[in-house]
């Protein structure tokens, strides 16, 4: 299955709207690990995950898991150029994602700091639209 760039984003757009929400804040930053490595089913082992996969294709392999009641996306990638145009495109969407060599988790920001003291990894956030709804809706005001 050949993997297109509108696909790429339609999946990183679902991702971000299954995962959409206010996630509460951590109390401080725990020693980090060193950022984990391999294949999607590894990452998934060291997160303690059994990831239910929804993409298998070469360049991307999407899966999701959960960690107690919450959700979050576990997604590896062939090249590290096919990663960081998927998550330029995907932070278009808000969210957050932790970003380790050819591999991101996407979910809650408690979800994503969570897994961090599993995988390592940085936190990258993506755009933050909640602020401009008020002045989207009022520039097309009658």
């Amino acid at each position: 299955m050949k993997v297109t760039r509108p696909m790429l984003v339609a999946a990183a757009a679902a991702a971000v709207f299954a995962l959409a929400g206010c996630g509460s804040g951590g109390d401080g930053e725990a020693a980090v690990p060193k950022t984990a490595t391999g294949s999607l089913e590894h990452l998934a082992a060291e997160a303690k995950c059994e990831p239910n996969m929804q993409t298998d294709a070469d360049e991307i392999r999407q899966a999701i898991c959960k960690t107690g009641k919450e959700k979050y996306i576990l997604v590896t990638f062939a090249t590290d150029r096919g990663q960081r145009e998927w998550i330029n495109s995907a932070k278009d969407y808000g969210g957050y994602y932790l970003v380790g060599r050819k591999w991101v988790a996407v979910g809650h920001e408690d979800v994503v700091t969570s897994l961090r003291g599993e995988l390592g990894g940085d936190i990258e956030i993506g755009t933050d639209h909640s602020g401009h709804s008020d002045e989207h809706s009022a520039s097309h005001e009658s």
